[in-house]
């Protein structure tokens, strides 16, 4: 609703002058010294450092879970992209030689807290992110194009919101990158036609490791060793 226009001057049954305020920030600033541009500045900057400030003001609100335990949830999501991508063999872990072999492993990451204005990078003590990556060779282009098509209407019908999707033409890669949950979660794949190589990652939010201590190294979901990739349905 408009808010009501109130004028600056006015005259008294009297005839004798009476100011009045708006009570709008504009005239509150006004009064602490601050006219034209410079309120108009000062009001931009509240608005661009409030939200920042309440945005980093959770962001090392991680829950307290087993490096173990948000590995499985990565590979979880891997094998269900994989059902759904249609893929038949099995992919035992760890892999021979990277972007050439099939490839099933865990790993990990930092966890940064942005400070009081959302600015800082920091590490946060404890804290780590784990991730699943999977590749097979050897991939034809109608199993990985039909497969992704199919995994693209399916991951958008479950909520995924799908930050890029490509089609390449005829001899050219494809790739699917979906996030959630404010990019906490994320999945990637690709297929390199040149190689007829496709890869899959999932990454999970962070979390602190309950058995870290003070002085302890960095938690890691590295040490971790994956099941055999291999369809479920």
């Amino acid at each position: 609703m408009p808010q009501e226009n109130v004028p600056t001057s006015t005259a008294t049954a009297q005839g004798a002058p009476t100011t009045a305020s708006t009570g709008s920030a504009p005239s509150l600033l006004g009064r602490l010294g601050f006219s034209g541009c410079a309120a108009l500045v000062v009001l931009v900057l509240v608005a661009l450092v409030v939200p920042l400030a309440l945005r980093s003001e959770g962001s090392t609100d991680f829950p307290h879970v087993a490096p173990e335990d948000m590995a499985d949830r990565a590979f979880q999501r891997s094998q269900d992209a994989y059902d759904v991508l249609g893929f038949t063999r099995s992919v035992k872990p760890g892999f021979e030689e990277i972007g050439v072999s099939t490839e099933n492993t865990f790993g990990s990451g930092l966890c940064y807290d942005g400070g009081p204005l959302g600015m800082e990078d920091k590490t946060v003590d404890g804290a780590y992110s784990a991730n699943h990556s999977w590749a097979l060779d050897h991939v034809p282009a109608d199993r990985a194009q039909s497969g992704l098509r199919r995994l693209h209407q399916h991951l958008k019908d479950d909520g995924w919101t799908v930050s890029s999707y490509r089609e390449g033409a005829k001899g050219k890669d494809w790739d699917l990158f979906v996030q959630r949950d404010d990019g906490d979660e994320r999945m990637s794949f690709t297929w390199y036609a040149d190689r007829e190589y496709f890869t899959g990652g999932a990454s999970v939010p962070c979390a602190y490791d309950p058995a870290w201590k003070t002085g302890d190294a960095a938690p890691s979901a590295d040490a971790q060793w994956p099941p055999t990739l291999s369809p479920s349905r």
